[in-house]
């Protein structure tokens, strides 16, 4: 007796019993591997009962440790929920899935009586909120991103500016550590608090620590001479003169916001200064014996003059400046005045493929490579680094990286002097190196000190006016133990800490990060693009940032997305279509930065109006479905 063949019906009744058993099994071993995993850090939460986001973390990296692929696919055939949008609440996730297969495959199941509004997909999207308000504040009235702005040095003494940056939508402030001083800090923040009382608006501040940022050192000046150029035609006919500034002010507080504070800025006595008009002229002989005459075109401000010179010329530093007043006449008597002093450029510094670049200690000055008449390398280009004794560290054939990637080497040799690189990436016309620029070992154990002296320093001023830790280059969960120590000494422990993923073993140790602080301290994730770049390649980061995202979103723990949004706006005022793209990913973020830049106001507006529509469209990982008006 032959059995009838099944039908379609029965064929998928079959397919479903087999998703349940496969989902089930899965729940079962996921949950397992999650208790084992937390088990590490028990004395991390209180009473040693882990809370609602650890729990849910470690059952997505459970999760993840499973090649899902297959079960998708046939999860989506039968028309059911996916597994790929499950960061949130893995759990209710699976169980929505179970409870669907077991509708359909058992009529006599009864399901649970849960409360949603404790056990359920919202449930983790709800904690993610609150989280985000605990760190940034309220939401936008269009949008759950917040937009935090690098503040510029200018803006501790230009209150309008601030002013501006909460109008157009700035949240949070960020105090990059690694610049300016405590003085300038605290008038920062004088006028962010200003201008929210003004505006009525919450702007949080992130001081963040500049941590062992190792650096090019310092680079030999040439000659104190400037040289003022002439801009011209395809004809070569003269259609303006390079402008500069003539101040009585310090040259590192120029009283401008727009692009005159580029502009190249010299000191002149008091005296000169009362008495300059628009139409005088100040002769000077310049370092090629030739006679040129700067036009006072305009004040600029109460202690600034724009000035300008009709042929080019090279303007000595301590020159001496005749007056020539209109209506004056040659035979007139005219006073002289000695320009300001003011240092020459560092050396040019340009390496291209091949060639060699000598690592030195810190204390050795910059300098470009020296050849003889025949072009034979004499003494390779050389430039000082930060980090103390770093060739000791250091192995033939590691990588080392200058200028957030600009330039890549590996270590050649090693020497008393330092260590010989050989340059393997440039670009064809050549890397400029400069002073202060990043440098990456990517490949070498540095074994630091998760906070440099200065960075203890810093942070007795950031716990009394922060609201927030910026932790640069953290890697470990033994680095959050010392800051979090370093804040109770400072009765700071209420501080939430931004923790900087930006190398290699960071990215590695997150999981390790987060799950041993959320149960003691208030946790915030930056994904700082620029070194993570350097560190694990472009291509590698792609594919890193969206899991950085899928994991904090997993641990219900806010992220900012950093480095270069919208970079070509702030910077230059140009807009970019690639740029708009990535802003348009960074909404998946709880949290945009934008770097300073003479154009920051136009970044913020571009940056929230892309905000906002995104928002309409999507919310983390799920396309909500907006109405399309085609």
């Amino acid at each position: 007796m032959t059995l009838p063949p099944l039908n379609n019906h029965d064929i998928y009744d079959d397919t479903l019993k087999q998703l349940l058993l496969e989902v089930s099994d899965l729940r079962r071993e996921i949950e397992q591997n999650a208790l084992d995993r937390l088990q590490k850090y028990k004395a991390n939460y209180h009473a040693g009962v882990f809370n609602r986001s650890a729990g849910n973390l470690a059952h997505y990296l459970a999760l993840r440790q499973f090649d899902l692929r297959h079960l998708q696919d046939r999860l989506a055939q039968a028309g059911l929920s996916s597994l790929g949008r499950s960061e949130a609440s893995v759990l209710s996730t699976l169980d929505a899935v179970i409870d669907v297969l077991k509708r359909a495959t058992d009529k006599s199941y009864l399901p649970d009586d849960k409360n949603p509004s404790e056990y359920g997909f919202n449930r983790g999207l709800q904690l993610l909120d609150q989280h985000s308000i605990e760190l940034f504040g309220p939401f936008h009235k269009h949008s759950k991103v917040h937009v935090m702005v690098t503040l510029a040095t200018e803006t501790a003494w230009h209150y309008e500016l601030i002013l501006a940056l909460l109008k157009k939508g700035m949240t949070c402030a960020r105090i990059n550590c690694a610049h300016d001083d405590p003085a300038l800090w605290r008038r920062m923040i004088r006028n962010i608090r200003r201008a929210e009382t003004e505006t009525g608006k919450i702007c949080r501040i992130l001081m963040d620590l500049a941590g062992h940022k190792i650096r090019t050192g310092a680079i030999e000046l040439g000659p104190p001479v400037h040289h003022i150029k002439l801009k011209k035609d395809r004809y070569g006919k003269i259609i303006a003169a390079e402008p500069l500034i003539l101040t009585t002010n310090s040259v590192q507080e120029p009283q401008t916001t727009d692009d005159m504070s580029a502009l190249f800025r010299v000191s002149i006595p008091g005296t000169l200064h009362k008495r300059l008009s628009p139409g005088c002229r100040l002769e000077f002989i310049d370092a090629r014996h030739k006679q040129r005459y700067l036009q006072i075109e305009r004040a600029i401000s109460d202690t600034e003059w724009l000035a300008g010179c009709n042929q080019s010329s090279y303007l000595l530093s301590g020159c001496e400046l005749t007056l020539l007043e209109p209506g004056m006449n040659d035979t007139d008597k005219a006073d002289k005045y000695p320009l300001g002093i003011f240092v020459g450029e560092p050396l040019d510094i340009r390496l291209f493929k091949n060639d060699v670049l000598l690592l030195t200690e810190n204390d050795i000055v910059g300098a470009p490579a020296e050849f003889d008449e025949n072009g034979t390398l004499i003494k390779p280009a050389q430039i000082g680094c930060t980090l103390s004794s770093f060739s000791t560290k250091l192995k033939i054939g590691q990588p080392v990286w200058i200028d957030d990637g600009k330039l890549g080497a590996v270590v050649e040799s090693l020497c008393e002097q330092g260590a010989l690189l050989r340059v393997n990436q440039a670009r064809s016309s050549g890397v400029r190196i400069q002073s202060d620029k990043g440098i990456n070992f990517p490949d070498t154990e540095l074994n630091l000190s998760p906070l440099s002296e200065k960075d203890l320093t810093d942070l007795d001023f950031a716990c009394a006016h922060a609201d927030l830790i910026g932790f640069s280059f953290v890697e470990t969960l033994a680095d959050m133990d010392y800051l979090m120590a370093e804040l109770a000494r400072r009765n700071a422990s209420d501080i939430p800490i931004i923790a900087k993923i930006e190398t290699n073993l960071a990215v590695k140790n997150l999981p390790d990060i987060i799950l041993g602080t959320i149960g003691r301290h208030s946790l915030g994730i930056m994904i700082a693009r620029g070194d993570l770049a350097v560190e694990l390649g472009s291509a590698r980061l792609a594919e890193i940032q969206e899991e950085l995202l899928w994991v904090c979103e997993a641990a219900h723990v806010p992220v900012i997305w950093a480095t270069q949004v919208l970079e070509s706006i702030a910077k230059k005022g140009v807009r970019s279509r690639p740029e708009f793209t990535d802003a348009a990913m960074a909404v998946r973020a709880e949290c945009v930065m934008l770097n300073k830049g003479p154009y920051i106001l136009d970044a913020i507006e571009a940056l929230v109006n892309v905000m906002i529509r995104m928002q309409e469209h999507q919310r983390k990982k799920f396309s909500r479905l907006r109405a399309l008006h085609w």
